[in-house]
Parts: structure tokens; sequence; C-alpha cells
């Protein structure tokens, strides 16, 4: 037991043997770390004064810097204001030197006005007196020749008339024969090559189509009953049926193309078919219609192929095909047309203009005449309203309104359509012509030369193409003669219509005639 105590004491001393060392042991650490941190500190501030020190020698150097160049800056820039003080003065004494001269030249200017203006008014006080001298010496230049200033003048105009009368004739027969030697040469061959490179047959429409039958059997079926079948057909058709003496053949009689060319299919589609009955009359005819559409726009299309034209409406086309059913003198109107435009092409060809824009203005110069028995108005004025209607160029407008004189023609093309419609017109045997109006055409010929005063007689030759005028010799001179054949063209132009050119040849011839005894 006491043992024990014994070593519990020990136990006990041991741990506060160790305590109190430990506390022992810590108190010197904590010491020694307070002394640490008082040396660290004191080392801190030493090294602070001395960057503090550093700084502030640094920025005293730097102020000193900038201090002197802050100076030299405001010693450049005193430098620079002083100059500039100066070219101002300069300047200033500039202006003044000029303002002094100003001054100066107003004054020498306001001098010399009133220099002009005495002068001005001296002028105007000679003018004056010199207009009373003139008045003066006019009175008496009258009282001595005894004419008026009036009367000398008329003198003096009637004395320049009478003289200019004959340089103006010579002057237009010299200028006709320069002009002669060169574009009649040139146009006549122009013309003659655009007729041989495009050569078309003549065919002349007549107003009736003869239809072959079978036998003369079917002549009586044609006939029908009491007439029935005929006056059937004679009355959706529109045509007139000639039945004759003549064996196997009927005649269709009508002045409208398209009507007699859709009688002559229906016929020939009812005579194929054999039903020939009123009923089967009016079906043919219908069909016959609606297939002749589909034809007229297959003559349009043609004839655009063949041309070489493109981009016209589905409605022009079929007017175009139309034409092919309407004739001007028994001439075919699209034939007509399509010639127009082919020589309207080679000649534009000749002389550079638009070849394409030539041929369509010739292909519907006439395309009025395809509507113009359905309205109201001329061919010209019909066709001129379809062609703004499809929007056609400007230039084939006004080929349309002026092909037959009705408008100035505003462009070379236009031109070129009026000399191809008067060729193609005027071609032998292209279009007939009664005899009253050939008579009549003469007459207004004959007329309108033995019109001109100092004409003997007339005589229209060449069926029309010439007009031979003789004039009196008292009374019209050699160089006058040609100012009257100019008339008489220009009267011709203004007044008659005709296809093709006249010509007017003025004679003038004087005979001395002596009988010896």
């Amino acid at each position: 037991m006491p043992n024990i105590i014994i070593s519990i004491l020990l136990v006990l001393v041991g741990l506060i043997v160790g305590i109190v060392v430990m506390f022992i042991f810590n108190l010197i650490r904590k010491n020694s770390a307070v002394d640490n941190a008082d040396k660290i500190l004191e080392n801190a501030r030493n090294e602070a004064e001395k960057i503090k020190k550093d700084s502030i020698l640094e920025a005293k150097e730097e102020i000193n810097e900038l201090k002197i160049k802050a100076g030299e800056e405001i010693k450049e820039k005193k430098a620079e204001i002083k100059e500039s003080e100066n070219r101002l003065i300069n300047r200033e004494e500039n202006i003044d030197r000029r303002d002094q001269n100003l001054q100066k030249r107003e004054i020498s200017l306001d001098e010399k006005e009133q220099e002009l203006l005495n002068k001005q008014k001296d002028i105007q006080e000679q003018e004056a007196n010199l207009e009373k001298i003139k008045e003066q010496e006019e009175k008496k230049l009258e009282e001595i020749s005894g004419y008026s200033k009036e009367k000398a003048r008329q003198l003096v105009m009637k004395n320049v008339e009478e003289s200019m009368t004959v340089e103006i004739a010579s002057y237009i027969k010299e200028k006709e024969s320069e002009a002669k030697l060169v574009v009649d040469k040139k146009s006549k061959a122009m013309l003659v090559e655009s007729m041989q490179r495009f050569a078309s047959d003549v065919v002349e429409e007549q107003t009736v189509t003869v239809v072959d039958l079978p036998n003369d059997e079917m002549k009586g079926r044609i006939i029908g009953r009491e007439g029935r079948n005929i006056r059937t057909i004679e009355a959706v058709t529109g045509v007139d049926l000639i039945i004759d003496d003549t064996p196997e053949a009927i005649v269709l009689s009508s002045f409208d193309p398209l009507r007699r060319e859709i009688a002559r299919i229906t016929i020939e589609t009812l005579i194929k078919d054999g039903r020939i009955h009123p009923t089967r009359i009016e079906e043919i005819y219908d069909k016959t219609c609606k297939d002749m559409k589909e034809k007229i726009m297959e003559y349009g299309q043609n004839a655009l192929f063949e041309l070489g034209i493109t981009k016209v409406e589905p409605e022009l086309i079929e007017l175009i095909g139309k034409l092919n059913f309407r004739t001007s003198y028994g001439q075919n109107a699209l034939k007509h047309s399509v010639e127009v435009a082919e020589l309207c092409g080679i000649m534009a060809g000749e002389i550079g203009e638009n070849v394409q824009l030539a041929k369509r203005a010739g292909l519907l110069h006439d395309i009025g005449k395809a509507i113009d028995h359905e309205v109201e108005g001329s061919h010209v004025e019909i066709g001129s309203n379809i062609a703004k209607k499809y929007k056609e160029n400007d230039v084939v407008i006004n080929a349309i309104e002026s092909h037959h004189g009705d408008c100035d023609a505003t462009s070379i093309i236009s031109e070129l359509v009026a000399i191809a419609d008067a060729l193609s017109a005027s071609r032998p045997g292209a279009r007939n012509d009664s005899l009253e109006n050939y008579i009549q055409r003469l007459q207004a010929l004959e007329s309108i030369a033995n019109d001109q005063k100092g004409v003997d007689t007339a005589f229209a030759v060449q069926a029309g193409r010439e007009i031979r005028v003789i004039v009196k010799p008292e009374e019209i001179s050699d160089l006058e003669s040609h100012k009257v054949a100019r008339d008489i063209k220009n009267r011709i132009e203004e007044e008659l219509q005709y296809p093709g050119t006249i010509k007017v040849t003025v004679i003038r011839e004087t005979r001395a005639i002596e009988e010896a005894k």
C-alpha cells in the first residue's frame, strides 16, 4: 500500500514538474518571438524611411526636369506668337494699302463713267442731227426723182424679183442636174437591185371560184328539191351559186374571198360526204368556219416565218392571216404585204437601217384592211389603232399612217414602206382598174397641167405614168420651164392618189417660119 501511494505521488510529482517545465519553455519561446518581431518591425521602419527619402529625391529631380521642359516650351510658344503677330501686322498693312488702291480706282472709275455719260449724250445729239439731215436728204431725193419712198421700194423689189426669178430658176436647174447625176442613179440602182433580189409571181384575185363536180347528176343534188339546198347554201355562206350549162362545174360568185373560200370547202365536203340537205349543209358550214380560223392562223404564221419576224401577238397573227382573203384592185393583200416587207428589208439593208424593223413595218402597213369591212374608218386609221393597241414600235405606227401621205414620215423606214408599197402596187398586172377610173385619172393629170400659167397644151401618156406639157415660148423661158415642171409635180403630189411615180416633161420650142416667093 505505501508503495502504491509512493508511486502515485511520484507520478503526480512528475506531472507537476512536466507542466512547470512546459510553461517555462513556452514563456521563453514567447519572449524570443516578441524580440524577433520587434527587430523585423525596426528593420521595416528603417527600409521605409530609406525608400521614402529615395522617392522624394526622384520626385524632386523629375520636377526640375519638367520645369526645364516647360520653360523651353513657353519660350517656343512665345516665339511663335511673336511671329504670328508680325504676320498679322504685315497683313493689316497690305490690306490698308489695297484699300487705298481700291479707293483710288473707284475715284478713277467714277471719273471715266462721267466721261462716258458725256460722250453718250454727245453721240445721241449727233444721231438726232444725222436723222434730221437724213430726212431732209430723203425729201430732196423724192423731190428730185419724183418718186416716193414706198414707190421706189416697190420698183426696186420688182426689179429684184425679176432678176431673182431667172437666178432661182438657174439655181434650181443646176442643183437638179447635180442631184440627178448622183441621187437618181443610186436610187434607180438600189430599186432595181431590190426588185431583182425579190421576185414574186403576179397573182390577180378574181371574184368567182369554180368548183368541179364528179358528174352532172351532182348539180341536181346541190340544187335540191324545189331549190332548197342551193337556197340554204347561199343563205349560210353569203355566196351566189351560178349553175349554168358548163358541164361538171358550178361557179361561186362573191366579192369577199373569205366567204368564197368557206363556201368552196363546204360544197366540196358535201360532195365527198354525199349527204346534201339543209341540216347537213349548216353542220358542214359551222365545221368549215372553225377549221378556217386555224387556217387563217397558219397563213399568218407562214408569212411571219417567211420574213423571219418574231414576237407577234396571236390576235395580230390572225389579222395578218385574214389579209390573205382581202384584195385591193384584185391584188392579194397578204402577198402584197409580204412583198412590201421583203422590198423594205432589202432596201433597209442597202442603206444601213434596221432590217427587221423595216420588214415589220412593211408587213403591217395594210393591216387595217383585215377588218376595214367590220370597223368604220379608212384602213390607215384602223391599222394605226391596231398597231397602237398591240404596242408596236413608233416607227411601225408612223409607217402605217404615212404610207399614203396622210401624215409626214418621221423616219427613213417610213419612206421605204411608201416606196415599196408603190413598187408592189404599180408592177404590171399586179392590179386591175376600171376604164372609167383610168380616164378620170388621165383627165385630172391634164387638168392640173393646163391650169399652169403659160401652158399651151398637155398630154397624159404611158397609162398616166407620164405627163407631157407644151408651154408657150413667148411667155415661158427655158429656165422658167423647170419651175413649171416643179409646180406641176407639187400639185400632183398634193391633189392626186396614184401608185408608183408620174414623170413630168415640159417641152418648149420656138419655130421661125418664112416663105420665099
